[in-house]
């Protein structure tokens, strides 16, 4: 189940929301499911970050004109992103089992 997040400076209609920790948790499962409803908008430290597109809906807005040499894909963004965590791998898979046996 896709959790929903929306911080206090997002605006009341933007409901198709991740946070990174959830992309990082599911992949991206995560963000198929959500562009099903639209773009996502993704947020990292309860600020609204980067928003991901269709392929279909950036076309559109682009023209079909691809992004100039230089700029970083959606992916390079993601993968780019610091790991803030502190919890060690046992730590985590204890946690995904608990999540998953409730």
């Amino acid at each position: 189940m896709m959790q929903f997040f929306v911080p206090s400076s997002a605006s009341a209609t933007m409901n198709n929301t991740l946070t990174l920790a959830e992309i990082r948790r599911r992949g991206m499962a995560a963000i198929e499911e959500g562009l099903q409803r639209g773009p996502v908008h993704l947020i990292k430290r309860n600020k609204l970050a980067a928003v991901v597109l269709s392929e279909d809906e950036y076309r559109r807005l682009t023209h079909g004109k691809v992004a100039a040499r230089g700029q970083m894909s959606a992916v390079q963004w993601l993968l780019a992103q610091s790991t803030t965590g502190q919890r060690s791998k046992a730590q985590i898979d204890a946690d995904l089992k608990a999540e998953r046996d409730w």
